[in-house]
């Protein structure tokens, strides 16, 4: 009998995977504070997880030969990072405001934590499952 990760393990791994995705950006986004015309971007992180969660294959792609390649939803950039709108714009144009993204950054962090203790905690219970104790 086989394990599937993916229904063992839920959503929680692509949770993990869009936590880091979204950490590198809002650590770009306070590397740029000074820079001039930066605009600051983020991950609308619920609708991303649903969208991986719910669309496996959003192109309704079928794959009829091992041989075929697989379908790549990302496009050029990243067309699911959004621009965030500042709340005081500066006057250089940078959209980056230091307190915004330092409290986005750490919510982000504790969440990451979260999801990561999680899986951590499942692992063990698969662990302890195939071992039989």
């Amino acid at each position: 009998m086989s394990i599937s990760f993916e229904s063992a393990l839920g959503i929680h791994e692509s949770a993990l995977r869009l936590r880091g995705q979204r950490a590198s950006v809002l650590a770009n986004n306070l590397a740029n504070i000074d820079t001039p015309n930066f605009k600051a971007r983020d991950l609308d992180f619920k609708q991303l997880l649903n969208q991986k969660t719910t669309e496996a294959n959003p192109f309704n792609v079928q794959m009829t030969n091992e041989r075929h390649m697989s379908v790549d939803t990302n496009f050029g950039d990243n067309p699911d990072l959004l621009y965030r709108t500042p709340q005081q714009p500066s006057i250089d144009g940078n959209t980056v405001e230091d307190q915004i993204e330092h409290a986005e950054y750490m919510k982000n962090a504790l969440a990451f934590q979260a999801s990561f203790q999680f899986l951590n905690s499942k692992f063990q219970t698969l662990k302890t499952a195939i071992r039989g104790d």
